[in-house]
């Protein structure tokens, strides 16, 4: 039986960890999160959790699929944190990526219950985010959905100081947050059958880089 994650694949997380670890020393992930509203030690509690629970990937339900294209090998570099795939079996299993859907989402009601968001703006922010993540996010046979990482933090963080500036972090993050997994995730599962892919999460795979960048870029420009 395989390891549910290969060396390479820890050695990585283990740099990544480091790297975000040092970057909060000098205070760049700081200056993100401050504006949140996070102490730095609460900050890398969210991190940390996030890439752990990037790992993590809660079954819901299971449909029947398409096999891949003959052929296929996926690139092991096609995002930031990347699982070993399994073997595709004519089903694909529906689930909920722990770091890429359920802390962020968590996190997203934190940040509405201690911010007084306007409703109006909250939910157009929302909208064009999802548009945006829509028309970038593509399908990739044997992989499962993928988009740019940078367009959801720029446009996140671009929509929110157009819309509110006074309130442009907590926006930014939250508009970023759903509008991937709305835009690139819940509208795109008319294409997951197609795809030959044995797990599509929400929040997982090519979409976990688009949301974990975003509370740190969109956050950090707005």
């Amino acid at each position: 039986m395989k390891p549910p994650v290969s060396a390479f694949y820890l050695l990585l997380l283990i740099f990544t960890l480091g790297f975000l670890l040092a970057f909060i020393q000098i205070g760049i992930l700081t200056i993100a999160f401050d504006k949140l509203g996070l102490s730095p030690h609460s900050a890398l509690l969210l991190l940390v959790t996030s890439l752990f629970g990037s790992l993590i990937n809660l079954p819901l339900f299971t449909i029947k699929a398409e096999p891949p294209p003959p052929g296929l090998s996926p690139s092991p570099w096609q995002g930031l944190l990347r699982q070993p795939l399994r073997e595709f079996r004519g089903k694909t299993i529906i689930a909920v990526n722990v770091g890429g859907c359920i802390i962020p989402v968590a996190f997203t009601l934190y940040l509405l219950q201690y911010h007084d968001l306007p409703a109006l703006k909250l939910i157009l922010a929302i909208i064009i985010v999802s548009a945006v993540c829509y028309h970038f996010s593509r399908p990739i046979p044997g992989l499962g959905i993928g988009m740019p990482i940078f367009i959801a933090p720029l446009a996140a963080a671009f929509t929110a100081l157009i819309l509110s500036p006074e309130h442009s972090a907590p926006l930014a993050y939250i508009s970023g947050t759903l509008g991937v997994l709305i835009g690139a995730d819940i509208l795109r599962l008319k294409n997951i059958r197609a795809m030959g892919v044995p797990v599509a999460s929400f929040g997982g795979a090519g979409t976990f880089d688009g949301i974990f960048l975003t509370g740190i870029i969109a956050a950090l420009l707005a």
